[in-house]
């Protein structure tokens, strides 16, 4: 008989997600899936723990579909219906084939990031040395501009990532027996004869002739990406630009084989892949500037605390390394945002936005998100600084960003309504009036700002400085080292966080020192601890004398206790308080120097007396040995 079913009407959206998903896992070969795969694989998707009667159900479910069988053995699991399993590999009896209770066989699992630390840190060293090939094949190749390089490798991921999606519906329609929800490429041929299914990643790789498939990707995939727009995602709409620049097809078909051997199955490893050939733009020198390290916006994600509900925006994305931060935030620490429907549909959907006006970089930002797990975020071109932003007023309830400041702005180009808030020229007081245009009340923001924000003598500076305090609810000033975005930028930095209000609120501003970060401060910008020891999380606990090389726990403690015990520190310790009314006296100047009391230390020296009897016991020493040496010469 078969198994009863066990009914969940509360969860009836889910598990039907969770049973295609579970469809979609079924080798097609007749090898089987064990239990404990399916349970990390639907554990991922979902975000969370899911019960054992959740995932009997969905195993019961795509049985009575005929989409699967239960398969016999060690660890049971499922197999694809009527499909006889492959013969054992010879490995399989020395442990190779992995067995539950058997944990010889069973590769250990990768370790998560330490929040603060590169990419590099988790992938194993032969993806590195996968991606590093790429690299290097198109250096060898004639593409030397690592932004280019960058730009045809998202090209070709996203194509790929088409492929994949298309797969997966043609999986779940099969197993399923129902018809395709979405189809990415259409059936049939073209006007020319020429079959679509030509287009398919996974087709053009096995065309065998390099000069074939040149043609196929050159001349019919690429302006298959700039027509697609079936769907109006970010992905399909920053892809109308796409231009194909791989010169030859020996090239073309060795970066295809080499992309093709790296795996993207699971979104944590697509992600850090990814941002560690962000990490090769950064390094490329010219480019870097696109790049916020990778510790620091950790540090600002954590002390605003997204919530699954906030509506957040980089008015200056790049390559959206704030988003990308806001989004793992949320996986870690509230996991219901995948599992509940709605939250889920707003974090694909609504809390992600991001303005560039560099289409590059728009491309690359929109292929990081989606290779984070984001299906669709509004990452979109936009002049922040040019552009009446009435639409985007008292829209937002976060902002993260490091927008650039490239000096000055012609008025003529600047926003009439920014210039009403502030009259400058100076982008990077543009860019805070824009902030408080953007943010709803209640909403909050952490940004990097220069030191002259901090203290700048002009009306402007003035203006705005007390706008922020008088007006809003600043909260914090973080001094940041001065080598933090080397080797392309020596400037002084600081990080604010206020919270917009628009009747007051400041009572006491937190001010932080931060002299270490984790890494030298000079151009090599070299880690000065264990990987397993840096950003504001470390894995491992510092010990005596690491804070001193990475203060970024420590800042993001005292950050907690803000408005507790830091309120009782000396002015002389790392961090303090000042009160609103002191700040206003000092003329709203709000660099931590202002405020910090130096402790000289007491240094005693000797009697002066003592000193000239000890150089003048010297001077007859030396006088006696010249009268030796002239008796000598006698």
């Amino acid at each position: 008989m078969p198994e009863p079913s066990i009914h969940f009407p509360d969860l009836m959206p889910v598990l039907a997600d969770l049973v295609n998903d579970l469809i979609a896992l079924i080798p097609e070969d007749g090898s089987r899936i064990g239990n404990d795969q399916i349970r990390a694989a639907l554990e991922r998707e979902a975000g969370e723990p899911l019960s054992d009667d959740v995932i009997e159900e969905a195993k019961n479910r795509a049985v009575a579909m005929g989409a699967a069988e239960k398969a016999r053995g060690p660890g049971g699991g499922l197999k694809a219906p009527g499909v006889a399993p492959p013969p054992r590999a010879a490995g399989a009896s020395t442990g190779e084939r992995t067995r539950r209770g058997n944990g010889a066989g069973t590769p250990a699992p990768q370790a998560a990031i330490a929040p603060g630390t590169t990419a590099a840190s988790v992938l194993t060293g032969e993806l590195r040395n996968q991606i590093d090939r790429i690299w290097d094949a198109f250096w060898s190749g004639g593409i030397a501009n690592p932004l280019e390089v960058l730009e045809q490798l998202t090209y070709l991921l996203f194509i790929r990532r088409l492929d994949e999606l298309e797969s997966l519906e043609e999986r779940r329609s099969q197993r399923s027996g129902q018809p395709m929800r979405r189809r990415i490429f259409p059936e049939g041929s073209d006007a020319q004869g020429r079959p679509w299914s030509e287009l398919r990643w996974s087709r053009f790789k096995e065309l065998g002739d390099p000069a074939s498939m040149f043609q196929v990707v050159g001349e019919r995939v690429f302006p298959f990406l700039r027509e697609l727009g079936g769907e109006e995602s970010a992905y399909t709409t920053h892809m109308r630009d796409a231009r194909f620049t791989i010169p030859t097809p020996a090239l073309l078909t060795k970066v295809v084989e080499l992309l093709d051997a790296v795996p993207m199955e699971d979104r944590d490893t697509k992600g850090d892949i990814y941002e560690y050939m962000l990490g090769k733009l950064a390094t490329a020198g010219t480019n870097g500037q696109f790049r916020t390290p990778r510790h620091i916006i950790e540090l600002m994600v954590a002390m605003t605390e997204p919530t699954p509900r906030d509506v957040m925006v980089d008015p200056a994305c790049g390559t959206c390394g704030f988003p990308v931060a806001v989004g793992e935030y949320l996986r870690e620490h509230h996991p219901e945002v995948l599992s509940d429907p709605e939250l889920r549909e707003h974090f694909n959907h609504g809390l992600f936005h991001g303005f560039d006006f560099d289409t590059t970089m728009l491309r690359i930002g929109a292929m990081n998100m989606l290779l984070h797990g984001v299906e669709n975020p509004d990452v979109s071109y936009r002049d922040s600084l040019s552009e009446d932003s009435a639409s985007e007023e008292n829209k937002y309830t976060l902002i993260l960003a490091n927008p650039p400041f490239a000096g000055s702005l012609d008025y003529e180009s600047t926003s009439a309504r920014l210039q009403r808030v502030v009259k400058t020229k100076k982008t990077e007081l543009l860019f805070m009036a824009l902030f408080l245009q953007l943010l709803r009340p209640g909403g909050r923001a952490a940004v990097i700002v220069p030191d002259g924000v901090l203290f700048g003598s002009s009306k402007a500076h003035k203006e705005l400085r007390r706008t922020l305090v008088e007006d809003h609810f600043l909260e914090g000033v973080i001094s940041l080292p001065g080598g933090v975005f080397k080797p392309y930028s020596g400037v002084s930095t600081a990080i604010l966080l206020f919270t917009k209000t628009g009747r007051g609120g400041t009572d006491q501003v937190w001010f932080y020192d931060m002299t270490a970060d984790g890494w030298s401060l000079d151009d090599k910008r070299n880690p000065l601890l264990p990987l397993a020891k840096l950003g504001p999380n470390p894995k491992e606990a510092l010990e005596e004398g690491d804070h001193e090389k990475n203060n970024l726990p420590d800042c993001l403690s005292r950050w907690k206790q803000r408005k507790e015990s830091e309120r009782q520190c000396e002015r002389s310790a790392q961090s303090f308080c000042v009160p609103k009314d002191e700040i206003a006296s000092q003329g709203y100047d709000l660099s931590l120097n202002r405020y910090k009391e130096l402790v000289h230390e007491e240094v005693e020296h000797r009697p002066p007396l003592e000193i000239l009897a000890e150089l003048r016991q010297i001077e007859q020493e030396i006088l006696q040995g010249i009268e030796e040496l002239e008796g000598m010469l006698r």
